[in-house]
């Protein structure tokens, strides 16, 4: 092999572009490298810490489903207990409206009786009277006087 001038400019040229490479080409290139590398690592931990916070979140959440679950059967409850209390007062009430009912049936009933009562004792003084008046027009002897009271009762 021989070793001329072309290959001596070749490797002066090839040790040049090296340097020049290495000193102007290679730092921003490493540098870029150095910074995605560092992007990639900081997504990376982002995602991972994403990741922490997104299962947090999820038994947040359960956890909070499971509240809601146990204060709507809570508001449930309470609304059973208050419409199990409701029936009762208004059983109450209807029962105490029966019995005033009742009691004023009953008044009115007496003051029916009281009234059928007063009619009769009037009806009987003017069925006395007026068998009274019989006995005193006719002035007849004990037995036609027997008689017409016999009468006068068949007629009531």
């Amino acid at each position: 092999m021989e070793i001329n001038a072309t290959l001596i400019g070749q490797l002066i040229t090839f040790a040049i572009l090296v340097w020049f490479t290495m000193r102007y080409v290679w730092p921003p290139i490493t540098k870029a490298m150095q910074e995605r590398e560092k992007t990639i690592a900081a997504g990376l931990e982002a995602a991972e810490r994403s990741k922490r916070e997104l299962e947090q979140a999820q038994h947040k959440s359960l956890s909070i489903i499971q509240d809601a679950k146990r204060d709507a059967a809570h508001v449930v409850d309470q609304a059973h207990k208050r419409s199990t209390q409701l029936i009762e007062e208004a059983k109450g009430i209807a029962r105490e409206e029966g019995v005033r009912l009742i009691e004023q049936a009953k008044a009115e009933i007496g003051r029916e009786v009281t009234q059928a009562k007063e009619v009769l004792r009037k009806q009987l003084s003017l069925l006395a009277v007026q068998g009274a008046e019989k006995i005193i027009q006719h002035n007849l002897d004990a037995s036609k006087q027997v008689a017409l009271l016999d009468e006068f009762m068949a007629e009531l």
